[in-house]
């Protein structure tokens, strides 16, 4: 099957396209990745057995970066240990989310308190997660988007001038159509924007300091029940990914990893 580019995505939206599967993971308009704040780094990304993996440190406060890569709004639900970022309520796609202007990105920094204020995310002992805290572990180490497109907004036409009237102004259809280009102009730019954040699991998301962070409220209508995304980004400690497999043992400068076949005979032990 081909993979669909964004501009033939924009066109079916608009013209009331609504999907009757769930999509594929590996397709839509919103890249997802972690962002170490310290540092200000993108954490990389470890693909294994179809899932993205990231390695967290103890203590590290993070920010969940979106970028939406289309030419229209977009609605992403954000979820973290299988909790709602802004309701803290148990995730599902039919929730509450941040909307992203066409070719918006946006850093998601904590759990939202207030329309001026977050709790930080921070990586963290399991035990100290927000999600233990509340009796809700089952999801801890896992965060998700569900994305959806946004359904056409109809903009009514101004109400046709009598034939006398028009007859008696002639320049009266133009204003008319005037006056139709500033109603769709006006539709189109009301309203406020929410801008902006194997082994045991070692690691899970904490409720970390408050901070300043400011966001509004804005309308939004799903085209379809169904997201037009769905995306899941694993996370662990670097222990524990080695473990796994998931990425590669490092070892300091000049020392050699063990070695299965160092040749040689076997020599007599010590006595």
């Amino acid at each position: 099957m081909k993979r669909l580019t964004l501009p033939l995505l924009a066109v079916l939206a608009l013209c009331g396209f609504k999907p009757a599967v769930p999509p594929r993971a590996d397709t839509g308009p919103v890249t997802l990745s972690l962002i170490e704040r310290d540092q200000r780094l993108e954490l990389p990304a470890y693909l294994h057995r179809g899932q993205y993996w990231v390695a967290g440190r103890q203590g590290q406060p993070y920010a969940v970066r979106l970028r939406n890569n289309s030419p229209e709004r977009v609605l992403v639900v954000l979820s973290v240990d299988g909790l709602n970022v802004i309701t803290g309520e148990v995730a599902a796609p039919d929730q509450t989310g941040y909307v992203l202007d066409p070719w918006q990105s946006a850093d998601i920094t904590g759990w939202r308190k207030s329309r001026r204020e977050v709790a930080q995310f921070v990586f963290t002992d399991p035990g100290n997660s927000y999600a233990d805290r509340t009796d809700r572990p089952d999801n801890i180490g896992v965060i998700g988007i569900a994305v959806f497109n946004e359904a056409p907004r109809y903009v009514p036409l101004p109400p046709r001038a009598p034939p006398v009237a028009r007859a008696q102004n002639k320049a009266q259809p133009q204003a008319a159509a005037e006056a139709a280009d500033r109603a769709l102009s006006s539709v189109e730019t009301t309203g406020s924007r929410i801008r902006a954040p194997s082994p045991a699991p070692a690691l899970g998301t904490g409720h970390g300091e408050r901070e300043a962070s400011y966001s509004g409220s804005t309308t939004f209508e799903r085209a379809s029940r169904w997201p037009a995304q769905r995306l899941d980004l694993r996370y662990d400690s670097e222990r524990n990914l080695v473990a796994r497999g998931i990425i590669p043992a490092r070892y300091p400068r000049g020392e050699r990893a063990p070695q299965a076949f160092p040749a040689g005979f076997v020599p007599d032990p010590p006595k």
